[in-house]
């Protein structure tokens, strides 16, 4: 994020704490509680949003060194994301070719040769056939074309990207915008390594999920006695890119740059920065590390999710272990990290849920989004336009 922006970011929230104003997206809008329960329309979301759309997979450290892999089903289909000897990110459909099983079971680790279950053909980190046991007795294979199946993948900004669908096109710089792929470049994602993941499966749709980091009006409330002592609830920046966005949302830590020289400001002693990729991505930036938060519906079903929460951290990790009390800081920053997820389990998603079983209830037909709330009404205007439908309604100026 460049010197600019993050005084601009800093005079905005420190000039609103002091006006008692916020982030105005000049009127209210409403929107029906049926994108939230409707069958048809979560079929269309599978098809539109996770089959047909590139995906955020995870980070540069998800993949550390040549030979390591991971695997996701969250797409509903088995993936296999590599990293091969000369350094390149590759993905496949995690399916043998001989008689279509799955090849790699383990979640994450590290290999050089995937061996299929069933008959045991062996594929490279690059997707090339290279075993085929008693293949004098099989009959010839041509190797050539029965390595995995190849989907689409880039490595840029740090993120790792992938098209679910082998003919699908995936062109990062032109979703992303020029202006928020150079503030991606500028914070180094893949410098970090990646310090563990946690899954939560939570009876709601998946955009409920989203919503709930879409504003920071709830904060005294939900996060009474969690966030709200860290955050000032109701103030915030907000900027769109595209189909994307970055909210910056209030540290109460911004007070104590009020007496220092604003040459040494610096954005993340102020602000959390919050970026919402679309569908279905957010990548917080913390002070010791980016937090990616993945949500998933449960195939065409609008009423179950899952999220991936996936955790990083600066890549002296390894020094800090080597030195007692830096290891124990280690120790505070990565109970710090966990803590935040389970806020995000046990506090919003559970107001999510409620949220939900109102929305089947019947007891309306809309739900409203309020001036201060201006993601939500981006979310669901640029969901609405990628699936054709009108943008949502204005209900007040």
């Amino acid at each position: 994020m460049n010197r600019d922006d993050q005084l601009n970011v800093i005079d905005t929230l420190l000039q609103r704490l002091d006006s008692g104003t916020n982030v105005d997206a000049g009127g209210q809008v409403a929107n029906p509680v049926s994108a939230y329960i409707c069958e048809d329309r979560a079929r269309q979301e599978w098809q539109v949003f996770f089959q047909d759309h590139p995906q955020v997979l995870g980070l540069t450290g998800d993949l550390p060194a040549p030979g390591t892999f991971f695997t996701s089903t969250d797409l509903g289909k088995p993936i296999l994301c590599t990293r091969d000897e000369d350094g390149g990110f590759h993905a496949f459909l995690n399916v043998c070719r001989h008689r279509g099983t799955v090849v790699e079971s383990e979640a994450r680790g590290e290999k050089t040769l995937f061996s299929c279950p069933f008959h045991a053909w062996g594929y490279n980190p690059k997707g090339e056939l290279v075993a085929v046991p008693k293949e004098d007795h099989f009959g010839p294979v041509d190797r050539s074309c029965h390595g995995l199946i190849a989907l689409p993948a880039a490595e840029q900004y740090g993120l790792l990207w992938v098209h679910p669908n082998p003919a699908g096109e995936l062109d990062v710089d032109g979703l992303l915008g020029e202006k928020l792929a150079a503030e991606f470049d500028s914070w180094q994602l893949g410098r970090y390594q990646a310090q563990g993941q946690t899954h939560y499966a939570t009876a709601m749709n998946w955009k409920l999920a989203i919503d709930t980091f879409g504003e920071t009006y709830h904060f005294n409330t939900v996060h009474r006695d969690s966030l709200a002592a860290d955050f000032y609830g109701n103030v915030q920046c907000y900027d769109t890119y595209q189909r994307n966005h970055r909210m910056m949302l209030c540290l109460r830590n911004i007070e104590t740059l009020r007496d220092e020289p604003r040459e040494q400001w610096h954005v993340l002693r102020a602000a959390l920065p919050v970026y919402y990729i679309f569908p279905n991505v957010q990548l917080i930036i913390g002070g010791e590390g980016p937090t990616l938060v993945r949500v998933y519906p449960d195939g065409e079903n609008p009423h179950q999710c899952h999220s991936q929460i996936s955790f990083y951290l600066e890549p002296n990790i390894q020094e800090l272990l080597r030195d007692p009390e830096q290891a124990e800081r280690y120790a505070e920053i990565t109970q710090r990290m966990t803590g935040f997820a389970d806020v995000i389990r046990d506090e919003d998603y559970v107001a999510a849920a409620l949220s939900h079983r109102g929305a089947t209830s019947g007891a309306q037909e809309y739900v409203t989004f309020g001036r201060n709330e201006p993601a939500l009404h981006h979310y669901h205007n640029t969901y609405n336009e990628a699936l054709g439908l009108e943008p949502l309604q204005r209900i007040s100026n």
